[in-house]
């Protein structure tokens, strides 16, 4: 495996003091792959990414170190090194994709650059102009996804990022996940079991908050992956 890029050590995370999602969950991400995470609804994906993201300050973990420095996932430094793509996100509403794609790279401080064969490959000519508010879900997804791939951070977080796409653009998107390492680490939560085995170099299965088992490379099937979600034996 290449060098580390992320390392999180028991990170427990919660929305009420009555309810813990995560529990004691730990993981490494290498630089230069794509780790699909998996889980039944409630397992805890989004959560986690909320933490990653520094949207969920109630959490605690044991540490957490990107590129071998530890880290808070709340620092300029941090952020300025991931961005995340959210199965739904209502925010910018008054922002063109255009403007908001402008304002994302001026946040990140990097230089905008050529994203026609992003807008064609996913079939967004028609929408750059017109505010985030009025796009369909799947359009809104498609702004996200377009502003993510356009950035390329070291580490990119995707929630489930084929929900709400058309087939042809959802092609699209496995074949820029694919790629991407080349620029980076992607991390994104899925419960279609297709994308997960499509793209992913390693892919965690979450369960109550933890991470119950582990797929690496030839070891990846949707048969195994299915037996691992659905049956209460710790692996």
């Amino acid at each position: 495996m290449s060098a580390e890029l992320l390392t999180v050590k028991n990170i427990s995370a919660w929305y009420s003091s009555e309810k813990t999602v995560l529990q004691g969950l730990s993981l490494t991400l290498a630089e230069h792959e794509v780790v699909g995470l998996i889980g039944l609804n409630g397992a805890g994906k989004t959560t986690f990414l909320k933490v990653i993201s520094g949207l969920l300050p109630s959490f605690r973990s044991d540490g957490i170190w990107f590129c071998g420095r530890s880290v808070n996932f709340r620092e300029r430094e941090f952020k300025r090194c991931r961005y995340t793509v959210f199965a739904e996100d209502n925010s910018f509403q008054y922002f063109t994709f255009r403007e908001y794609l402008s304002y994302v790279f001026s946040a990140y401080k990097r230089k905008l650059p050529d994203i026609g064969e992003l807008i064609q490959g996913f079939h967004f000519e028609n929408y750059t102009d017109v505010l985030l508010k009025d796009l369909s879900t799947g359009n809104r997804k498609k702004a996200f996804l377009i502003t993510a791939f356009a950035l390329k951070p070291e580490l990119l977080l995707l929630d489930e990022p084929v929900n709400g796409l058309d087939f042809e653009s959802t092609e699209y998107l496995y074949k820029q996940i694919a790629n991407y390492k080349e620029h980076g680490t992607i991390l994104f939560s899925s419960h279609i079991l297709e994308s997960i085995t499509l793209t992913s170099d390693r892919v965690f299965v979450l369960k109550d908050g933890r991470i119950r088992q582990t797929f690496e490379n030839g070891q990846i099937d949707a048969a195994g992956i299915r037996e691992a979600l659905y049956y209460e034996n710790d692996v």
